[in-house]
């Protein structure tokens, strides 16, 4: 492994494990002053996730701004800037698609639907609004440097994309701590290591990641009132229909 990919990797991992130490000193500061506790616990971590994340963006992109390593995929010639586009857009639709794939096969098997890390981090959004950026922007940035351009590219030199594709969508499965959705987030792994791959540039997968995390976030955030609305106008006309039937 490039001595680059290192420091970035040993920056990610330090990212993930801060905020045992950065949390807890926002908190004792906020104590401090006066704030609540159950308040300043939800605001201390909200908080620190915003700074952390923008932290190892900055470094990590500088990291790679020094770095003249070029691997086996971005050696290749890449699409057009219409076609970069076009499958940056076309992206969204296919991690979306791989998603509500996975999410027929893990209900036939008997696995329940709803993330509760997608549950802790709206709430986090709730509390710290600006958290989102996290969520939409740093996050996806950050995970696809290291999962795709890092582990899948480093692999892909040696394996053929199947099998590639598979362990590094293995591993951020795994990252996000969730086992019993480990299929969602292997599908979507796998789905952004093929525009990786097909378009030559680390950037549509970000694009493709980075808007389908802020449509849920949006979703799920700004518009939750209105789709709780939605369900329950549905079960009112499925109640009504059977009443009648």
């Amino acid at each position: 492994m490039k001595k680059e990919y290192g420091f970035i990797l040993i920056t990610y991992i330090l990212m993930q494990f801060s905020g045992y130490i950065g949390a807890s000193l926002l908190f004792k500061i906020g104590i401090s002053t006066g704030v609540e506790q159950n308040k300043m616990e939800m605001l201390a971590i909200g908080y620190w996730t915003v700074i952390s994340f923008a932290l190892a963006t900055i470094i990590i992109l500088l990291i790679l701004r020094k770095s003249t390593y070029v691997n086996k995929i971005e050696k290749q010639t890449s699409l057009s800037t219409g076609k970069l586009l076009f499958w940056s857009i076309t992206g969204v639709f296919l991690a979306f698609s791989a998603q509500y794939a996975a999410i027929i096969i893990e209900t036939a098997l008997g696995i329940e639907q709803g993330s509760e890390n997608t549950q802790d981090i709206i709430q986090l959004v709730e509390w710290v609004p600006l958290t989102m950026l996290s969520v939409a922007l740093f996050g996806p940035i950050l995970e696809e440097i290291v999962f795709r351009k890092i582990l899948f590219g480093s692999l892909y030199e040696r394996f053929p994309f199947f099998f590639a594709a598979l362990i590094s969508a293995f591993v951020f499965s795994i990252a996000h701590r969730e086992l019993e959705h480990f299929l969602l987030y292997a599908a979507m792994g796998f789905t952004f290591a093929f525009l990786y791959v097909k378009t030559k540039k680390l950037i549509v997968p970000i694009v493709a990641h980075v808007s389908m995390n802020s449509i849920v976030v949006l979703m799920q955030y700004v518009f939750a009132d209105d789709i709780e609305k939605m369900i329950k106008d549905t079960e009112q006309v499925q109640q009504f229909i059977l009443w009648f039937s």
